[in-house]
């Protein structure tokens, strides 16, 4: 098989020096590292913010949570439009951490206000999570697109540019699921002090703005190409209709695709919302929405008039894998949520003699990336020298096998606790360390692959394209998130009433309309939940939905990864 010239011309460009990085990583480590300490360190506290202070059940929490982490990463669709068109990553960057911090600002006013006027909190919530979802829009593919353009096409460095730049990600994940718990998710007793989470939110929406001046300082000076150049800034079309690299600069839509993908859209749209129909609107308007969106500009990306045959091809390759990504996130996700509601209410938090903030446990997470992010970047230098560097969807199909054997250890642990019992926190983190291992294996590897297989034309929608994979993710999060049985409180409170819970949920006893009352009012479900005509009795069940999906993407991913390496014409 004869070799793609454009491979070969990305080759010829790649004449860098074999070790060490250009400053300008570090810039935008640095950024996202203050930017992910702001996202993080909210998301940890969201949904028991949102059940403590808002009155959310558990179950409309999950699926609130899902949403909006959908919508943050659908967004990054239209700002990498917007950008990679008309502003550029470097204003947007700018623009995205600013209406972020602004929407931190508004969660804050919603935890000072919430119990004087819980309606009007509960308004500015709503404004506030909308506002962080723009801005997270505008930063979040913006960003990350940039990290390849300090390489040159080709350049091997990149896998281990964006571990590095993983771990920029979790080191501000590790601060803010540090700071904003121990700031906001205070107990005392078993008793939580809900007028603290004001003050988390508070220190998530300084650090972003920190970031977003640390990187208006420095970006000039560092944040630029092999040659010197300022990279991200405005487009210019005006010169020239190709790269120094024979690359289309400008993609060509016709008015005939850009139509017939829009009707594609609302037709998915109200299709999937026609299956997904249900009482929360979030799940059966916002989660169609983000479906039909992925789903409508990937076709549309297709249709641009200036891709090449290797290109589609590539492209279509990094669709596969997107598509199998979605089932890694849509588990992975559950530590916002419903892993979360099991270390709150079912999990001894002791550990070493420190009781452990409930939101605290998933931040084992974020200290695993920092110490495994570099050894998990040599480890791939050392098989790439070794030429037996495995391809990026091998890789990624190991971080789906390693998700899977977490839940299974987690699942194993919950097994005989039933609805009294309390897991050990150090098992949770056990699970979080195989997460880990599994996240190092799939989500920079993924960034990495999107910038190899990209056109620059369209380096930051396809970025966009690929979060869009994670926002699919995350509403499936959301949606299974909701099938969490009840947790072992809701059995001791509803024997404190003198009801059986449990009698009711196994059908052999009928609850009394004051009984139905009282479970109503603390939103408490007098029915087991079921996921595709599977009733999930217990925690054991629920944690295997996880084992079951993530388990069998690996073997499929694996299966497919050599028609992948063709499809991907020398890419690896």
């Amino acid at each position: 098989m004869s070799r793609d010239p454009e491979f070969a011309l990305d080759e010829s460009l790649a004449q860098q020096p074999a070790k060490g990085h250009p400053k300008g990583l570090y810039v935008l480590f640095s950024t996202e590292m203050w930017e992910r300490f702001n996202f993080y360190g909210m998301r940890a506290l969201l949904t028991l913010f949102l059940v403590s202070a808002l009155k959310f059940s558990d179950k409309d929490a999950s699926i609130i949570y899902g949403g909006f982490l959908g919508l943050s990463y659908l967004t990054p669709m239209f700002g990498g439009y917007i950008s990679d068109r008309y502003l550029g990553n470097r204003n947007c960057i700018i623009l995205g951490g600013a209406i972020m911090g602004v929407g931190q600002l508004l969660l804050f006013l919603s935890g000072y206000t919430y119990a004087g006027n819980l309606s009007l909190a509960t308004n500015i919530a709503w404004a506030a999570l909308a506002v962080i979802i723009i801005g997270n829009g505008f930063f979040k593919p913006n960003i990350s697109s940039m990290v390849g353009q300090l390489y040159r096409k080709g350049d091997t460095r990149l896998d281990s540019a964006f571990t590095i730049f993983y771990m920029g990600i979790n080191c501000g994940a590790f601060l803010g699921m540090s700071i904003c718990p121990f700031l906001g998710d205070v107990k005392v007793g078993e008793v939580r002090v809900v007028e603290a989470f004001k003050w988390g939110f508070l220190a998530a929406g300084t650090a972003m703005f920190l970031g977003v001046i640390l990187f208006i300082f420095l970006k000039n000076k560092y944040v630029t190409d092999p040659e010197g150049k300022a990279i991200g800034t405005k487009p210019d079309f005006s010169k020239s209709t190709l790269s120094p690299t024979g690359e289309a600069e400008k993609a060509q839509f016709t008015t005939a695709s850009i139509l017939g993908v829009s009707v594609f859209m609302i037709l998915a749209f109200f299709g999937i919302h026609y299956l997904s129909i249900d009482p929360n609107p979030i799940k059966s308007w916002v989660y169609p929405f983000i479906y039909a969106s992925g789903i409508s500009l990937a076709i549309l990306i297709l249709t641009d008039k200036t891709i090449t045959s290797v290109e589609r091809q590539r492209i279509i390759a990094l669709y596969i894998v997107a598509f199998f990504v979605i089932f890694f996130w849509a588990a992975f996700e559950q530590a916002g949520s419903s892993l979360t509601f099991v270390a709150d209410k079912q999990t001894d938090l002791n550990l070493f003699g420190f009781l452990l903030p409930p939101s605290f446990v998933q931040n084992a997470n974020s200290i695993f990336i920092i110490v495994l992010a570099f050894p998990f970047s040599w480890f791939w230098l050392q098989l790439q020298k070794r030429n037996s560097e495995p391809i990026s969807p091998v890789k990624q199909a190991i971080g789906l096998a390693l998700l899977a054997l977490g839940y299974y250890i987690i699942a194993v642990q919950v097994k005989d606790i039933g609805t009294s019992g309390k897991v050990g926190v150090i098992w949770l983190i056990v699970m979080y360390l195989f997460h880990t291992m599994g996240e190092l294996c799939l989500s920079p590897i993924g960034l990495s692959l999107v910038a190899k297989l990209a056109p620059k034309r369209f380096s930051s929608l396809l970025m966009g394209v690929w979060f869009i994979s994670n926002a699919a993710g995350y509403a499936l999060a959301g949606t299974l998130g909701a099938i969490i049985p009840p947790t072992g409180d809701k059995f001791a409170f509803a024997a404190s009433k003198g009801i059986d819970l449990q009698g009711v949920l196994d059908g052999k006893i009928q609850a009394t309309a004051s009984q139905l009352a009282v479970l109503a009012k603390e939103n408490i479900d007098i029915h087991y939940p079921t996921f595709v005509g599977f009733t999930i009795h217990n925690l054991y069940e629920f944690f295997m939905v996880f084992v079951t999906l993530s388990g069998v993407a690996a073997v499929l991913l694996f299966l497919l990864s050599g028609i992948l390496k063709k499809l991907m014409n020398g890419v690896r």
